[in-house]
């Protein structure tokens, strides 16, 4: 089984495996060019970003910068919109619904890696700097406001119609038609 077998299976993995360093930056350099690309040029911002995404429903809209760890685990509904200097850890799949709003500094997270040190250097007597990681995906259902400055962990599923608020860290798993946010985020009414 590959590294990248592992990573996509929620194994513990190394994340400096060649084949995904490649992954890793093959991303970079189209999202280089995209941060710095002419807001006016459309063309080469749907270009970019179909090369980057996995999949781009029609007229989505990423403002720049915007930073991913891969691109290729990342689906994105149509109509979405996601706002300046947001970071998706696609590790693994990262799934957004239709006519979504994302704002500001939203992150999310596929990847963890083990709470002890002692677990988390693949091998600590050598010192490499290679880490063992392991993923879970994220699912954001269709008509999602996630609000600013708000982090969503590895593993958690957000449902349709759902408003997140500002600054909220979401941990666990958020049903459809509610509004929801804090730290840890938690639902305070259904709409």
């Amino acid at each position: 089984m590959t590294e990248k077998e592992k990573m996509l299976a929620g194994m513990h993995y190394n994340s400096r495996d060649p084949e995904l360093l490649a992954m890793y930056h093959r991303a970079r350099r189209l999202l280089q060019t995209y941060n710095n690309l002419d807001t006016m040029n459309g063309d080469e911002t749907v270009s970019l970003l179909n090369q980057l995404l996995g999949h781009k429903g029609e007229n989505v809209w990423i403002n720049a910068p915007f930073f991913c760890d891969y691109g290729e685990h990342i689906s994105i509904g149509e109509n979405t919109f996601i706002n300046t200097n947001c970071i998706f850890l696609d590790d693994n799949k990262i799934s957004i619904g239709k006519n979504g709003l994302i704002a500001p500094f939203v992150q999310i997270y596929t990847a963890g890696h083990p709470l002890k040190a002692s677990e988390r250097t693949l091998d600590p007597k050598k010192n490499t700097g290679s880490y063992i990681t392991y993923t879970k995906p994220v699912s954001i259902g269709d008509h999602v406001w996630i609000g600013g400055n708000t982090i969503i962990m590895p593993g958690v599923t957000i449902g349709d119609n759902v408003t997140i608020g500002a600054g909220s860290v979401v941990t666990k798993d958020i049903p459809d038609n509610v509004l929801a946010y804090g730290n840890p985020c938690k639902v305070i009414k259904s709409l």
